[in-house]
């Protein structure tokens, strides 16, 4: 039973994933592709509880967790500083 849970959580965090290149990659400006940065965070969050449910708290269990915390707490902060460096050298330019 944890395998096949840990599966569909991998699978589910996989798919958002891969949602989430997709629109970065078919989006033509920088700061539309900067939108599809946040799935990010959930499918690092899906992947890493298919981690927990499959090995439980052990070192890898805690290293996945430690791993979801940095990329959801960081992943907001880096793309609206780089949506800030985007829009001031639009307005320089012109």
């Amino acid at each position: 039973m944890r395998e096949t849970i840990a599966w569909m959580l991998l699978g589910a965090g996989g798919v958002v994933e891969v949602l989430a290149v997709a629109g970065v990659v078919l989006m033509r400006d920088a700061l539309d592709r900067l939108h599809y940065l946040g799935p990010s965070g959930v499918a690092t969050a899906l992947i890493a509880a298919a981690i927990l449910v499959r090995e439980s708290f052990s070192l890898i269990g805690i290293y996945a967790l430690l791993l979801t915390a940095f990329v959801v707490f960081t992943g907001p902060v880096l793309a609206h500083i780089t949506g800030r460096t985007i829009a001031r050298s639009r307005r320089a330019r012109e």
